[in-house]
């Protein structure tokens, strides 16, 4: 090979190697970097569990992935059932799960689980699962359900099989009240329950149905609660933020907002009431209406 031809060679051998190092220098750096406001993580990626047909955890989901790509993170919502949430956190497939009811609805799988998950913090502390009827209804009482079974073709209208209110209305409040073989808690889905007590009050006949406290359907319907003299449904719950082991060291800031985060009655039926009624199907315009008459709440927050 000519001298001039071996000197060309090396020349570019040695520019290839500087433009590899360059390139090498800066991916390790936006590596170190992380994401924007991402407080160092590695990847600014953050995945949530969005509890299907639980209107508060869809309420805050649909509110926090709101929040953390204002604040420059990339969000994934996963809707799916209680039970595969709780598995994918603990599993570390999820990274935040924000409607975890504790000490009895979930009960369960925090037993299960709870060693592989971090407990963020409490955002609403007066949760209720109920047993509801149409204010007309004669029913009073959990108690007045006895003998009364072919009035209502032997069914409480259930929800999802998979959750807590279905566990305790089936397997406690029923034999409890000596109601089991008169009666069955149906296991379908909450759209489902909901669309069967809508039905029923707009016909004026009676049904029975599960629910919770904090839902919108009692500012949307005339219902009531009956009365659990046994308290067979449970006391007051609180509902909690959980996440991934080890998502407060990789998301230092968003730990620390979760941590401050609180909704009221009023702050969270407002959601409920936007993304459920007036912008079903479009989360993001509810949660742009709701900011809007909540100016401060993020500031509040992340502030």
């Amino acid at each position: 090979m000519p001298f001039v031809e071996r000197k060309s060679v090396r020349l570019r051998f040695t520019a290839l190697a500087k433009i590899t190092a360059v390139a090498l220098s800066l991916t390790l750096a936006a590596t170190a970097c992380g994401g924007e406001s991402g407080g160092g993580e590695t990847d600014n990626t953050i995945t949530i569990g969005l509890p299907t047909g639980w209107a508060e955890g869809e309420a805050a989901s649909h509110l926090w992935e709101r929040i953390l790509k204002d604040k420059g993170y990339r969000v994934e919502v996963k809707g799916l059932d209680v039970g595969p949430l709780f598995t994918g956190v603990a599993k570390g497939d999820i990274d935040l799960f924000l409607d975890t009811w504790l000490p009895t609805t979930h009960e369960d799988y925090w037993k299960r689980y709870n060693k592989d998950l971090e407990q963020l913090g409490v955002w609403y502390s007066n949760a209720k699962l109920t047993i509801a009827v149409p204010s007309y209804s004669p029913l009073k009482s959990l108690e007045d359900l006895k003998g009364k079974g072919g009035d209502y073709g032997g069914k409480i209208i259930g929800i999802e099989s998979g959750s807590g209110l279905y566990r305790i209305s089936s397997t406690k409040m029923l034999p409890d009240y000596g109601l089991k073989g008169e009666y069955t808690v149906t296991a379908s889905s909450t759209a489902a329950m909901l669309a069967e007590l809508k039905k029923a009050l707009d016909a004026k006949k009676d049904i029975v149905v599960t629910l919770w406290r904090p839902h919108w359907a009692y500012a949307a319907y005339d219902i009531r609660d009956l009365e659990d003299p046994k308290g067979s449904m449970g006391g007051a719950e609180e509902i909690s933020s959980v996440a991934r082991k080890g998502f407060s060291k990789d998301f230092p800031d968003v730990a620390q907002w979760l941590k401050k985060f609180t909704m009221n009655d009023q702050q969270l039926g407002s959601l409920e009431d936007l993304l459920e009624n007036k912008y079903k199907g479009d989360p993001q315009k509810a949660v742009d209406e709701w900011l809007k008459a909540n100016p401060d709440f993020v500031s509040g927050i992340t502030g």
